[in-house]
């Protein structure tokens, strides 16, 4: 009987000590992924917001393409194609 209640015991010790190891490793990735998603927040709302917007930018691109292709087609003098580049990038 001795040997079945030492080993009963060993077995009980070792799944507690399992039980308590998975825990506190579980509440630490917990605390590892708030403290990173706080760090990213942080990082997202303090960046200073980009001087065009994306949109913005390629609205512009495509504009300009077409007062090139405008101009190649000789509908537009140069004079003229500069004045509404000009236009464009300025708003």
């Amino acid at each position: 009987m001795g040997l079945l209640r030492g080993v009963a015991r060993t077995a009980v010790v070792a799944g507690t000590a399992t039980a308590v190891s998975n825990r506190v490793s579980r509440r630490q990735a917990r605390r590892w992924a708030a403290q990173d998603q706080r760090a990213a927040e942080d990082e997202y709302y303090t960046r200073p917001p980009d001087e065009v917007p994306a949109e913005d930018t390629s609205s512009r691109l495509d504009q300009l393409k077409q007062l090139g292709d405008l101009k190649a087609q000789g509908l537009l003098t140069e004079a003229e194609f500069e004045q509404q580049k000009a236009r464009i990038l300025d708003a």
